[in-house]
């Protein structure tokens, strides 16, 4: 067990899951709970953002002072790591273990997955700065680790198939969210936002040259009235191209082993 002080020290061991907190006497501030201090949070950070999440601010957001919060937390790297454990906890495990076939489980991870990621547009920026081992992260990951087992593939081969599908979701699910956000912050909506930036460039005669070999994409994408439906076409299909290169790779170990 670490404690919150050594986090600086040795953040390779450090998370607040590990931690060991002193105790605290008498009793915690009324109608306060670790419970309502995280609910806040994600909502503080679903709406505007990591650099805006504070102590100060978490406390007025409550109601109480500042000094409350410290009764639950030590500092606000708890309280991420806290919020980032609560949003895995949006992903349906139960409808992945209702799901009796590896590439339907798998799709309900990545879709699941995916869609915390846009919903939480802080999650993916934070997530690489800890251990991500509260209960509902080790809960997904376990499930991961379980669906790829069920293709098959030897256990050396596993971690890859793993990262060829879930570094996709991260990447796919970062990109969305962050373009969201930016259509966001400029006060439009994502097509308005994208059709303008596509035209930006695309109809530029300095250009020209350039953009000449993507024209027919590049007509084809801001060709439809709904972004979502080519962030969903994309996803699904680049998904299934994964899990088909899964299904090769599983029969190519079979026949190797012949």
């Amino acid at each position: 067990m670490v404690k919150a002080a050594d986090r600086a020290k040795d953040p390779a061991r450090s998370s607040v899951w590990l931690e060991q907190r002193a105790a605290r006497s008498g009793g915690g501030p009324a109608g306060l709970d670790r419970d309502r201090i995280v609910a806040a949070a994600v909502r503080m950070l679903d709406e505007e953002g990591l650099t805006k999440l504070s102590m100060r601010k978490l406390a007025t957001e409550l109601g109480v002072t500042a000094m409350s919060l410290y009764w639950y937390v030590d500092t606000k790297d708890d309280i991420l790591e806290y919020a980032m454990d609560e949003v895995y906890g949006e992903i349906d495990l139960a409808a992945v273990d209702a799901a009796g076939d590896w590439r339907d489980r798998i799709r309900l991870l990545a879709q699941d997955y995916r869609r915390m990621l846009v919903r939480h547009p802080w999650m993916s920026p934070s997530s690489g700065q800890y251990l991500n081992i509260g209960p509902n992260a080790l809960a997904v990951g376990q499930e991961i680790h379980a669906a790829v087992a069920a293709t098959g593939l030897p256990l050396d081969r596993r971690p890859s198939a793993m990262s060829a599908v879930f570094q996709f979701v991260y990447g796919y699910g970062t990109v969305e969210s962050q373009f969201g956000r930016r259509a966001a912050e400029a006060g439009r909506t994502q097509d308005e936002f994208y059709v303008d930036a596509v035209r930006s460039f695309r109809d530029n005669p300095e250009f020209m040259d350039q953009v000449e070999g993507l024209r027919e994409i590049l007509d084809e994408r801001t060709s439809h009235e709904d972004l979502g439906v080519i962030w969903d076409r994309d996803f699904d299909y680049a998904l299934d191209v994964l899990i088909a290169g899964i299904e090769v790779m599983v029969a190519r170990e079979g026949a190797a082993e012949k």
